[in-house]
């Protein structure tokens, strides 16, 4: 895909690595947000399909070194009001829709950026307003992403009166001299007291990121960061694996030969035998491992609804600068400048950019890629939905897998990764998609 990792090399090098739908953003274009997007909007929803809420906070203290987001830290009090009211106008111009009108929000997810940027004040006006146009006091999950520096016990009062269900701390690492290396804004001392602060305020449920392998990681330290996750003992811990994007400070740096970090960032091994390591022990501890990224402690209470009615096929709007959503079966991507979204919005005029109606065999590889980060898809499942059955749809692919020690398991009944490679399940995915979509830049 122009993306080195999915070649299998070991060196972190540039390009994208996490496969996080299908098919590739480089091949959904303007045009269709006219031909495709517009009269998906238009039309009126499948029936049982849920409904969810994606918000853009694209705020940030700093950009961290490794951030691949549209994200901005110039801007001031007055802009930040005005984008805040423009997103609330975005959803006041989708909610009538045909598409949207009337249907419950099942899930909704703040995301950035920093959401926890923003004051307790802007927060409040602004759930108020979308929540006014439809309220989601039902919804099965309200997801809010935090940055601990930013956090004080009355905005996390806020938080949590807004009705989120899911709090997830952006910690990454606990280390005050690798947080600097990497362009983190927060430190160490404002973790330990945020996760207190919202312990404290009963969220039924409370995520911490970490990120294995960012720049001047050290066996010793992750060892560290895992020990000292499990003292906090939080309901779940997602693990990404650092990866380098073409737009971060960090590729930038290698590209151009500028020579400002002197610190490498880990090769492919040594990423996945961290977070190994962390599954490991987070398994000991009485975790269990519920996808490529993520360990839960209970199943049964421990839920994450946004990823998992999306990598089902659930409906999304996504609200603000370069927003993805998928809607009516079509992908669409808002306007990914500031000045454009903004404009469109002034005339009143949903602010998408590009759009892409995937086929119903896209659908499906899309679905079954999806749904194999969790390290194990339902075949049954695929042969309800889409009349296919994937053992025999998908049989080259999973022989490969098979051969190279990453299958475990594939049968009517289930098909199942081993270890080995749901530790590397983003490179492994591609082998499922169709040949025009190997092999080409993948954003």
């Amino acid at each position: 895909m122009s993306q080195s990792p999915h070649a299998d090399v070991e060196q972190t090098e540039v390009g994208s690595y996490f496969v996080a739908n299908y098919p590739p953003f480089s091949v959904w274009n303007s045009a269709a947000v006219s031909t495709e997007a517009r009269p998906a909007l238009a039309s009126p929803p499948v029936p049982d399909v849920p409904l969810g809420l994606y918000l853009h906070i694209p705020f940030c203290r700093k950009r961290c070194h490794f951030c691949y987001f549209r994200v901005y830290t110039d801007r001031n009090a007055r802009e930040v009001e005005s984008y805040l009211d423009r997103l609330a106008r975005e959803w006041e111009l989708y909610a009538p829709m045909a598409a949207i009108a009337g249907r419950p929000i099942d899930f909704v997810y703040f995301g950035g950026g920093t959401p926890s940027f923003l004051s307790t004040a802007q927060l409040t006006r602004l759930v108020d307003r979308l929540t006014e146009v439809t309220p989601w006091a039902g919804a099965s999950e309200i997801t809010f992403e935090c940055e601990p520096g930013t956090l004080t016990e009355a905005k996390l009062g806020a938080i949590r009166d807004m009705g989120v269900t899911r709090l997830s701390l952006g910690v990454e690492n606990f280390d005050d001299r690798i947080l600097e290396l990497n362009g983190r804004a927060h430190r160490s001392p404002e973790i330990g007291r945020s996760y207190t602060f919202a312990r404290s305020l009963g969220f039924p449920q409370i995520n911490i990121d970490l990120i294995a392998g960012m720049l001047g990681e050290t066996d010793d330290n992750w060892r560290s960061c895992i020990d000292r996750t499990l003292a906090l003992d939080p309901d779940s811990v997602t693990i990404y694996q650092m990866e380098l994007p073409y737009n971060t400070t960090i590729s930038g740096d290698i590209l151009k030969g500028t020579g400002q970090f002197a610190e490498p960032v880990a090769n492919w091994a040594t990423k996945r035998r961290w977070v190994d390591e962390a599954f490991t022990a987070l398994e000991r501890a009485g975790y269990h491992i519920g996808s490529a990224y993520t360990a839960v402690k209970n199943p049964a209470t421990t839920t994450f609804v946004y990823r998992d009615r999306l990598w089902e096929g659930a409906d999304l709007v996504g609200l603000g600068v370069a927003s993805f959503g998928h809607v009516n079966g079509v992908h669409m991507q808002n306007l990914d400048t500031w000045e454009k979204y903004s404009a469109a919005l002034e005339g009143d005029e949903a602010p998408l950019g590009r759009a892409y109606r995937p086929t119903a065999e896209e659908r499906l590889i899309r679905e079954f890629v999806l749904q194999l980060k969790r390290g194990t898809a339902a075949p049954g499942y695929f042969a309800s939905k889409y009349g296919v059955n994937v053992l025999d749809r998908f049989a080259d692919p999973l022989r490969s897998l098979e051969a190279a020690g990453y299958l475990a398991r594939a049968d009517h009944q289930s098909i199942v990764l081993t270890r080995a490679g749901l530790l590397r399940v983003d490179v492994l995915l591609p082998r499922f998609f169709l040949p025009q979509h190997t092999n080409i830049r993948y954003t």
